[in-house]
């Protein structure tokens, strides 16, 4: 194999920062009150914004988003069996509306 042959992009170092920025990016989503099915249904523009706020500088492809999905979604299975714990309450779940709007319900 040539140097030009080496693709990174499936490396074993590529998946580490994969893992690593999809726990940076879980972790604020988490605090934020946001789920992995909300995380996942943001536009990309949205979800680039989340990371800028996060100061993350965006992923380039979905997988790491859906690896920052899980790892929400597994903290979320933890907080509810163990609901005394300091860190199953997110810290600033009142910004969630910053980033999930709610639906609108119309005028009847």
């Amino acid at each position: 194999m040539t140097a030009g042959d080496f693709d990174f992009a499936h490396s074993e170092q590529a998946a580490k920062s994969r893992r690593d920025k999809a726990t940076a990016l879980a972790r604020f989503v988490w605090e934020r009150g946001i789920d992995g099915e909300e995380l996942l249904g943001l536009t990309d523009t949205s979800r680039r914004k989340l990371a800028r706020a996060a100061d993350i500088s965006p992923p380039s492809t979905m997988e790491t988003w859906t690896i920052a999905a899980e790892l929400v979604d597994t903290k979320r299975a933890w907080a509810l069996a163990n609901p005394n714990h300091p860190a199953a309450e997110p810290k600033h779940a009142d910004e969630k509306i910053m980033w999930v709007k709610p639906p609108i319900t119309p005028w009847t």
